[in-house]
């Protein structure tokens, strides 16, 4: 009885066992499927936005053909996923493909091969990573900016989902087949880069540089953004999340909800704002853009170097209005006037001018030489015209007056015939 208790219980276990493991090979064989779905989805979301920044490269094909390839791509896009996922998918790939990825790949650079960085970098070594921190540290920064970054975007599906699902609203941001016209998106854009510029500036100014002991966002601020003194690419994103989602994410959010973008002119504005994180931040004197960027980048460095005494702004242009540039420091008007001296804007003006003056001398000489000559040419044919008439009516009234001999006449009609020909040459 004991032993057939035993087996009893032996082969229970066993099935059991096997019912449990079988589920739970199952849950991870769906969760593998569901995993690889969403993946392969969110590697598509980019491929409109792509197929819209490669239309300027295939310049053989008329713009009417690229424009309608791109809507039937985007139309297709729109029927194939549901708008939230359009939205945020979209969204976290945009992140992934413009700040992530490469700014790990300036990380990499900066570690793995630091002459080749300190060559680019604008304070040479100093700007180095693993010469300022620890690789804890510096793994604890990139874990941080990394959360940071997906945690904004899940913020904003959560916002969207509860807004639509919950409170019955339309959603934050339009998603449709219609594509904006170029203008309409560039007018968008613009007009949000200029609220996110003052909503940042006032925030980073007013509420993160307020004084520490009085408010504690203040306090997160400067332990845990301006631990750091030489900032690269990925700290960007690096800051207490509060903070983060305060001076990062609701001044770019903002005007997109507010006057209801298109979500292909966010993801445009996500794809411009993540670069120009990615770059600013990033230390190095070589940007693709000499005027703006590299000044951006200098007034960024400069306010880590003085934890925070100035420069609030992106574009350093309210700084140079409220006369908040880092003390020493170069403002936005400096960076141009420096710019246009290096690259001898005054000369290049002056010999400009030089030359345009000289082209219009010489064809007013060209054209009034022309009409002088068919001037003179006129006239010299005006006189021999008037002395021929002239000449004619005298030997008229001479023949009127007397009868002319045969030798006379003769005369005189040689005379007329020489005349004639020198009038007509």
């Amino acid at each position: 009885m004991a032993l057939q208790t035993i087996r009893d219980s032996i082969v229970y276990n066993h099935g059991y066992f096997e019912g449990r493991t079988s589920s739970v090979t199952d849950f991870l064989w769906s969760l593998y499927g569901t995993a690889m779905s969403k993946a392969t989805s969110v590697a598509s979301i980019p491929l409109p936005m792509l197929s819209f920044l490669a239309l300027p490269f295939f310049g053989s094909t008329s713009t009417t053909i690229n424009l309608a390839f791109f809507w039937l791509v985007w139309t297709t896009f729109v029927w194939k996923y549901d708008p939230l996922e359009v939205e945020i998918y979209g969204t976290l790939a945009i992140r992934c493909l413009f700040f992530l990825l490469p700014s790990y790949l300036f990380l990499g650079i900066d570690a793995l091969l630091p002459s080749l960085a300190t060559s680019i970098k604008a304070n040479g070594s100093k700007s180095l990573p693993l010469q300022n921190m620890t690789r804890s540290s510096l793994a604890k920064i990139t874990a941080v900016a990394t959360a940071n970054t997906l945690m904004a975007v899940a913020l904003q599906g959560a916002f969207e989902y509860i807004l639509t699902e919950y409170l019955h609203f339309r959603s934050g941001l339009r998603v449709s087949t219609f594509v904006p016209p170029p203008w309409s998106i560039a007018k968008d854009v613009l007009r949000a880069l200029a609220m996110r510029g003052l909503t940042h500036y006032a925030i980073h100014r007013y509420v993160l540089h307020a004084s520490p002991s009085k408010s504690p966002i203040a306090k997160w601020h400067q332990g845990w953004a301006h631990a750091i003194q030489r900032p690269f690419s990925i700290v960007a994103a690096y800051d207490h999340p509060i903070c983060y989602l305060l001076a990062q994410w609701i001044p770019l959010y903002l005007p997109a909800f507010l006057f209801r973008y298109h979500v292909l002119t966010w993801h445009i504005l996500v794809a411009l704002t993540s670069l120009e994180e990615l770059f600013i931040y990033s230390g190095y004197a070589v940007l693709p853009s000499s005027i703006l960027l590299s000044g951006m980048a200098r007034r960024t460095d400069a306010h880590y170097e003085t934890n925070g005494k100035g420069n609030f702004g992106h574009w350093g242009v309210l700084d140079w209005v409220f006369g908040t540039t880092c003390p020493g420091g170069a403002d936005v008007v400096d960076d141009l006037k420096d710019e246009a001296e290096e690259r001898n804007v005054r000369e290049r003006l002056g010999d400009a001018k030089d030359n345009a003056e000289g082209l219009v001398g010489d064809a007013k000489e060209r054209f009034g030489g022309e009409s002088d000559q068919a001037g003179g040419k006129d006239a010299a044919r005006n006189e021999d015209a008037a002395g021929g008439e002239a000449g004619g009516e005298a030997d008229g009234e001479a023949a009127e007056a007397e009868p002319e001999s045969p030798s006379q006449g003769g005369k005189r009609r040689s005379k007329r015939r020489a005349r004639e020909a020198s009038a007509a040459s």
